[in-house]
């Protein structure tokens, strides 16, 4: 495995997710009441803000992963599975860098 490319895989992500992030964090302000909006309208903007706050959250959780990848690029386990020890493979790494499970285990999980 080719752990430079990796972590800077890992690195493009981490940037990627953070302006995806600034950008849901736009999306997701509060809903001023003093707007005049109509009953629809608002419940349409109620509605999204839902959505961009769970948005969020996925990407908040995705960005901690993607740190604790990098965290741990340079230990002997990286990059083995968590349930069977196995050798993740290599495209799965370059695609989910945060991936501790092979993908035999991940379709059991």
């Amino acid at each position: 495995m080719n752990k430079k490319k990796l972590k800077k895989t890992i690195l493009d992500k981490i940037a990627q997710l953070e302006t995806e992030i600034e950008e849901i964090k736009k999306l997701a302000a509060p809903i001023e009441p003093e707007n005049a909006i109509g009953r629809i309208s608002r419940m349409d903007a109620i509605n999204n803000k839902s959505i961009n706050d769970r948005l969020l959250r996925n990407a908040a959780e995705k960005q901690k992963k993607l740190n604790l990848a990098l965290s741990r690029i340079g230990e002997p386990k990286f990059g083995f599975c968590t349930l069977c020890e196995q050798a993740i493979q290599e495209a799965r790494l370059m695609l989910m860098p945060e991936s501790s499970l092979c993908i035999s285990c991940a379709r059991r999980a």
